[in-house]
């Protein structure tokens, strides 16, 4: 039975029932006249309804593994790689090679996501680090100079002006810290110059600073070296992470955490705040997790035990 086709099956379905049929009415003492009494309508409606309510539940024992297959396709979610139809064993030959060509499909369409998001990824982080360093030498030059020409000014104009003067230099000043700020967020140099574990250090370091969120840091430093885009992504969702927490969260302390696990490299990003807000997969989490897609890595997005956020990121070495 369980190498035949499904147009085999639902053809022994049925012919169950009309054997059944058969049966019973050769066997049985039931006979007809020519024009049915009431008696034998209800004897004959009977049976009918008993050999649809057979029949019925052959077919929907025959079409089950179809449904099965239907469900694992619309929950198949391309940003949560590794779902995959079950392999349907005792199931019909159209059955198991539908399983196939899905499970095919799958696997076609997670690699061709995978190698586009590394070409986009690559594409971003490179326009990235073009306007950084746009920022860098046009912008935060020419406010460099402004500031300067204030300054100078300063100490060459009379009392009425210097204090106006020295605002704009300082307002400069300022606004070069901004842009040498956004220049690092946009293109993180301590990642290319000291490593991922110095880059999350200076990473927590700002925000503790500037943001007055208190973060806690647990790095290993025997984290293994990573190819440059796999400690991008990490890297990119942990500043995720973090942007969330300040934006959504109203929490009072973070805990990042990055260590080697059993082969793996592990980022946690904890907080003590108001949890996921309902519109969570706008909130970046898609792009995390596509970020983590491209890696191969699997991301987790859940609620602490004790309230809050807690997202972690497990890259396989």
């Amino acid at each position: 039975m369980d190498r035949l086709s499904l147009e085999w099956r639902v053809f022994a379905a049925n012919a169950a029932v009309f054997m059944i049929a058969f049966a019973a009415l050769a066997w049985t003492p039931v006979t007809v006249h020519r024009i049915a009494t009431p008696s034998e309508l209800v004897v004959l409606a009977l049976g009918l309804v008993l050999m649809l309510v057979f029949d019925l539940l052959l077919l929907r024992r025959a079409f089950r593994p179809l449904r099965r297959l239907a469900s694992t396709m619309r929950s198949v979610d391309l940003t949560r790689p590794g779902d995959r139809a079950e392999s349907f064993e005792g199931a019909s030959t159209e059955v198991r090679g539908l399983a196939s060509a899905l499970n095919r499909m799958l696997e076609r369409l997670e690699r061709e996501r995978r190698e586009s998001a590394l070409r986009e990824l690559a594409a971003q982080e490179r326009e990235r680090t073009r306007i950084a360093r746009e920022l860098h030498d046009e912008v935060g030059q020419m406010l460099t100079a402004i500031a300067l020409r204030a300054e100078r000014g300063a100490g060459e104009t009379a009392d009425g002006q210097r204090e106006a003067l020295l605002e704009i230099s300082q307002t400069a000043l300022g606004s070069l810290k901004d842009v040498r700020r956004i220049g690092r967020e946009l293109r993180p140099e301590a990642l290319d110059d000291l490593g991922l574990v110095n880059a999350v250090i200076a990473m927590c370091g700002r925000i503790d600073r500037q943001r007055g969120l208190r973060v806690s840091k647990g790095l290993d430093w025997s984290v293994p070296k990573l190819a440059p885009e796999v400690e991008l992504v990490i890297y990119r969702v942990a500043q995720e992470a973090l942007t969330n927490v300040l934006r959504h969260s109203d929490a009072s302390e973070v805990a990042v955490e990055l260590r080697a696990v059993d082969g793996c490299v592990v980022l946690e990003v904890a907080d003590n705040g108001r949890g996921l807000p309902p519109d969570a997969e706008e909130q970046g989490l898609r792009g995390m997790r596509e970020r983590a897609m491209v890696i191969d890595a699997r991301l987790d997005v859940s609620v602490g035990p004790q309230g809050g956020t807690h997202v972690t990121l497990s890259v396989p070495v």
